[in-house]
């Protein structure tokens, strides 16, 4: 390809990427007391909130919606000019409604406008112009106007777009910390694939458990230990005292510091080399904590007990890979 073409290509990218880098800067000046009551006037909704919008914001509001709705925040999409046949009735006095317009006064949403006053549903706006009809009209506008549109023409909704969207990302994010809504919670709303597999497995359904738990207790060499290792396969064994509580883990990590100081393997106990208070992790913690903890910590394995301390399975790196968690 002409070198010149190429070159023209990357600037126009560059330069698009960066005027719409610049309007998303913006938005930090717009995270107000309008804002804030944008928030307040959701999190007392008793119903849902309903999005609307039409053209290229109204697919900006479907994804809203969406990201809403999968962070704690019930939501949904009405299409507006539907919304004029019929699908009005979708919303209730119960519900918000956020209507998305860049210039405020799309004549799709502003119809559907005095009907959503009437029944009592509270509106907030995100417009690009907040001396519109939409903005005044709002018990909240957001303010998502742009210097310029990337597009160079300045008529493709580009940097505009990009606003709103960041916008309702800042919205949502907003709400789902003051919900604490917990990851637990977002599991629920995304049972399926591998996200629902990350979110929902829980530790106790994919460890080690009974004779297959690496085990030895603190008075056994460390000879027998690395027989118990060599036998579980998990590069690690745990080790527990004669009532079967859980003192220590020893590892491939341990037995490497352990051979550079020369110790005599065969009659040195376990309990002179393991590594005490070791991390571990309860059963009835997500898989996915497990992953977290072990990138962290840098290791393969970790012991697996109940809530009384008691030492009930082993997990390790590739359980989590064969359970699709990594």
């Amino acid at each position: 390809m002409n070198t010149e073409i190429s070159h023209k290509f990357r600037e126009s990218a560059l330069r698009a990427i960066e005027i719409e880098r610049d309007a998303i800067h913006a938005l930090t000046e717009r995270i107000d007391d309008q804002f804030v009551r944008a928030c307040e006037v959701i999190m007392a909704c008793r119903g849902r909130v309903v999005v609307t919008g039409m053209g290229k914001s109204g697919h900006i509001g479907n994804k809203i919606a969406a990201t809403l709705a999968s962070t704690g925040t019930p939501a949904f999409f009405v299409h507006p000019g539907e919304a004029s046949h019929g699908d009005l009735g979708m919303i209730t006095s119960q519900d918000v409604v956020l209507g998305i317009s860049n210039s405020g006064n799309t004549s799709e949403v502003l119809t559907i406008l005095p009907l959503i006053k009437r029944m009592g549903a509270p509106l907030i706006s995100m417009t690009g112009n907040h001396n519109s009809t939409l903005a005044r009209e709002a018990v909240a506008n957001l303010d998502v106007s742009v210097a310029l549109e990337a597009c160079p023409l300045g008529l493709a909704p580009t940097s505009s777009t990009t606003a709103t969207l960041v916008m309702g990302d800042a919205l949502a994010v907003a709400l789902l910390e003051a919900r604490g809504f917990s990851s637990e919670d977002f599991a629920l709303s995304h049972p399926g694939g591998t996200l629902g597999r990350r979110l929902l497995l829980r530790v106790s359904e994919i460890m080690h458990t009974g004779d297959r738990i690496p085990r030895v207790e603190d008075t056994t060499t460390l000879s027998g230990a690395l027989l118990e290792i060599s036998r579980k396969g998990l590069g690690m064994t745990t080790v527990v005292n004669t009532a079967g509580d859980l003192v220590g883990v020893f590892t491939d990590g341990d037995l490497r510091r352990t051979l550079d100081r020369s110790v005599d393997i065969h009659n040195t106990p376990i309990a002179e080399v393991m590594t005490r208070n070791g991390r571990v992790i309860h059963a009835d913690q997500l898989a996915a904590e497990a992953l977290n903890m072990m990138e962290e910590l840098k290791i393969n394995a970790l012991p697996v007990i109940d809530r009384d301390g008691k030492l009930t399975g082993a997990i390790n790196m590739h359980d989590l890979l064969r359970a699709g968690v990594i």
